[in-house]
C-alpha cells in the first residue's frame, strides 16, 4: 500500500477515534451543566439540503427522523475527513509535536465544522458568548488530542 493511501486511512480511524472523543465531551457537558443539545446539527442539514435542492423526503415525522439522523453524520464524516488530512500530512512528511498536532487537529476540525455553518446562515460565531465559544473548543480540543495521538502512534514500529 503507498504511503500516502495509509496514511489517509489511518488518519480516517484517528478521526473517528477523535470524534468519539469530541461526542464524548460533549455529551459530558450536556450531563455537567444540564444543557439541552445542539439543532444547529438538524438546521444545517435542512439549509444544505435547501441550499443543493435536494429535498429530504418523507412525511413530516420520516422527514423529521431523516434530518436527526443526517446532523450527526455530517459531524462523523468532517471527524474522519479532517482526521484523513492529517494522516495524508504525516504521511507527506509533516510531523508535529503533541501540543502543536492537538492544535492544529482541533483547529482544522473547529473551522471545519463551523465555517459551512456560519455561511449557510446556521449560526453567527461573532454572537457567541465565552460559554458557548467553550463549549465548542474543548470537544474540539479532545478530537485534536485523540486524533493526533492516534495518528502518531501509527508511526511507531511494531513491537
Amino acid at each position: 500500500m503507498t504511503s500516502l493511501l495509509r496514511g489517509l486511512l489511518v488518519g480516517a480511524a484517528a478521526g473517528a477515534a477523535g470524534t468519539t472523543a469530541l461526542n464524548a465531551a460533549t455529551y459530558l457537558d450536556m450531563v455537567l451543566r444540564a444543557r439541552p443539545a445542539s439543532s444547529t446539527p438538524e438546521k444545517s442539514v435542512e439549509k444544505l439540503a435547501e441550499a443543493v435542492g435536494v429535498p429530504i423526503p418523507g412525511d413530516d415525522e420520516q422527514r423529521s427522523a431523516r434530518v436527526a439522523g443526517l446532523g450527526p453524520m455530517l459531524g462523523i464524516a468532517t471527524g474522519v475527513g479532517v482526521g484523513a488530512l492529517v494522516g495524508v500530512a504525516r504521511a507527506a512528511g509533516i510531523r508535529t509535536g503533541g501540543v502543536v498536532g492537538t492544535l492544529l487537529a482541533a483547529g482544522v476540525a473547529l473551522v471545519a465544522s463551523n465555517a459551512p455553518m456560519t455561511a449557510l446562515g446556521v449560526t453567527d460565531p461573532r454572537t457567541w458568548s465565552l460559554t458557548d465559544w467553550a463549549s465548542d473548543v474543548l470537544p474540539h480540543l479532545a478530537y485534536g488530542a485523540v486524533t493526533h495521538a492516534t495518528a502518531a502512534a501509527a508511526d511507531a514500529p511494531a513491537a
